[in-house]
């Protein structure tokens, strides 16, 4: 199916039982991309493939997250390659995730007939599969239905030349490193061109057919028996299903909670416990381009933000895992901790631009991220949050990890009063005013550990040096004439980060409240906010910045604010639930890398710290 066949397609929207939200849906442009909010996600713990609501999945790295996009049509959809599968005819689709799975359902209705689509990133049965397997089960429901398919990769970001090869075995695909087969059952014809391989089905009413990819990187290729795929994707559901189980949550917003954990859960790196920013590179956060960069990696922001949900739910395996990984990667490559790390704990690899016209012509695309060589004094906090979450939980340090953060809060004791590039990881070095509360954070938690014989050392500098920090913010970051935080001293502009002080407990009280009225009429646009004073002239709204404002006017005591603001926020997903970085509030378009890690984690924190309040009352 080409392109310009594609643009012919007109989905419908259409709300999944574990879904939330609601948008505009554009159809395929004349060049084959689809709008952002068409796309839903599945995973197998590796890697996630990115499927648009006409059946094709435009994005899928192998084997993880990190690698290649051999299915890259979502960045260029000329030469990206992508696994095609829908009707012949004109179609309309309904969605939606079997329940409590990653598993998506696609309903296909013709002229002629229904059919349905199941796709599954397969699990094994002791866990992750030695290989990737994407299945795709096609059944027929009604009438009778011709449905094509092709899977065919592409350059790679142009970097590579797929190719068809002959085996013993039938055609295989290669791929640079990848050895890729297709598997088929129940298909009226099977075709190996050099690139791709096409395949055509018709179902009837109870007739089962399945489309399925197996993939190994440098390795010998396992072909499974297409019966063991089948049943592969009921194995995938009962896992998903198993682990949902543990999952304990009954306050509101339950489906979007719900989903957004699932989502979660497919950004965790199973083999390291690191977890993802997003699942995507170079999607823009400007419309028109320009801003976009690679969120395939493991931010210790991210991690600390994870681990309050997954302790709240109950969710044992994930939280270990997660701050295992980090601790032994900061010993490894520290002792200061770096803002960012690979999925396997070494260095991000600097950002290298490819040759491909991106996103809809946004340019540029890039593969790498220059983040890990800023200064970035939050990272000292969001470490010291992690551990202060894990012992409050019940939780025992070891002595490893109790030395290496003694030298670490003796760092950030130096280190607050740098000019660092912010949260934002902005190119300009500056007193910024949550940099320092990072810093706060770090020495008042360590503080905490250090009395309660979690962590040796003398506290008393530490305690000392926060106290400096909390006078500098009250001498030097506030503005009685804005009636708020300012960004940076010197400046009246706002930064919307701040609220996550009144997360962090450092101001609870009046002058964090009417930082909240003014980040709202100065950053807000509708329910959502900006993240920066002048954000709006090239960039959409901040998804998380919505979000964590529910938990701060929680924090602050106006909770009935804070409910009806998360209400009006439960329309930023897409019809399956997923969240971008960012959105455009004019047409409700998503903006920036998706299903972004960021995004979903402050949607259940909100939740949380909501329901918390409301139980208290």
């Amino acid at each position: 199916m080409t392109p310009e066949h594609s643009t012919r397609r007109r989905p419908t929207l259409h709300w999944g039982a574990d879904g939330a939200g609601a948008g505009p849906v554009d159809e395929r442009d004349a060049d084959g991309y689809a709008d952002l909010r068409s796309y839903a996600a599945i995973g197998d713990g590796r890697t996630i493939a990115l499927i648009a609501r006409d059946g094709r999945i435009d994005w899928l790295p192998l084997p993880d997250m990190d690698s290649h996009a051999v299915f890259g049509a979502l960045l260029d959809a000329e030469n990206g390659g992508c696994v095609e599968l829908c009707p012949v005819e004109e179609f309309t689709a309904e969605r939606e995730y079997v329940e409590h799975t990653n598993v998506l359902t696609t309903t296909f209705t013709t002229a002629s007939g229904r059919v349905r689509i199941t796709d599954s990133l397969n699990s094994g049965i002791a866990g992750r599969l030695p290989w990737s397997e994407l299945g795709r089960r096609i059944e027929g429901l009604d009438g009778e239905v011709e449905l094509r398919a092709a899977v065919r990769p592409g350059t790679c970001l142009n970097t590579v030349s797929p190719w068809v090869h002959q085996t013993a075995q039938g055609p295989v695909l290669r791929v640079d490193d990848l050895t890729l087969a297709v598997r088929t059952s129940g298909a009226d014809d099977v075709r190996a061109g050099d690139r791709r391989i096409d395949v055509e089905y018709t179902t009837s009413p109870g007739s089962r057919h399945l489309l399925a990819l197996v993939a190994t990187e440098r390795e010998p290729l396992f072909l499974p028996p297409v019966e063991a795929i089948d049943a592969g994707i009921d194995r995938t559901i009962g896992n998903w299903a198993a682990w949902m189980r543990a999952f304990e949550w009954d306050g509101p917003w339950g489906a979007a909670v719900r989903r957004s954990t699932l989502l979660l859960k497919l950004l965790i790196h199973a083999e390291s416990g690191s977890m993802v920013a997003a699942a995507t590179t170079s999607l823009p956060e400007d419309p028109a381009g320009g801003k976009n960069w690679d969120y395939r990696y493991a931010w210790v922001r991210d991690s600390a933000y994870a681990l309050t949900a997954l302790f709240r739910f109950g969710l044992r395996e994930e939280t270990h895992g997660a701050i295992s990984w980090l601790l032994s990667t900061i010993r490894e490559h520290g002792p200061e901790p770096q803002v960012v790390y690979s999925l396997a704990g070494g260095p991000v690899p600097r950002a290298d631009f490819r040759d491909a016209p991106g996103w809809r012509g946004t340019a540029p695309v890039v593969v790498g991220n220059n983040a890990a060589e800023q200064l970035q004094l939050g990272v000292f906090g969001d470490l010291f949050s992690i551990v202060s979450l894990y012992v409050e939980n019940g939780n025992v340090l070891d002595a490893h990890t109790g030395r290496l953060l003694t030298e670490i809060a003796d760092i950030t004791c130096d280190r607050w009063q740098s000019k660092d590039s912010g949260m934002w990881e902005l190119p300009e070095h500056r007193h910024y005013t949550t940099s320092k509360l990072g810093c706060w954070v770090a020495l008042s938690k360590a503080v905490e550990l250090a009395e309660a014989g979690h962590i040796p050392g003398d506290p008393a500098r530490w305690r000392s040096e926060a106290e400096r920090i909390r006078t500098w913010v009250s001498d030097n970051a506030w503005s009685e004439e804005r009636g708020a935080y300012v960004w940076y001293p010197g400046t009246q502009e706002l930064d919307a980060s701040i609220v996550l002080h009144a997360i962090s407990g450092f101001d609870r009280g009046e002058r964090m409240s009417r930082t909240l009225d003014a980040l709202r009429e100065e950053l807000g646009d509708g329910p959502h906010l900006y993240r920066y004073s002048g954000a709006a002239k090239e960039e959409g709204v901040f998804l998380a910045c919505s979000y964590w404002t529910v938990s701060a006017l929680t924090l602050c005591g106006r909770v009935e604010e804070a409910r009806e603001l998360m209400e009006q926020l439960m329309g930023a997903a897409n019809d399956v639930g997923v969240l971008a970085e960012m959105l455009d509030p004019a047409t409700g378009d998503l903006l920036g890398n998706l299903p972004q890690a960021l995004s979903h984690l402050a949607l259940v924190n909100a939740a949380i710290t909501v329901s918390e309040a409301l139980d208290a009352d």
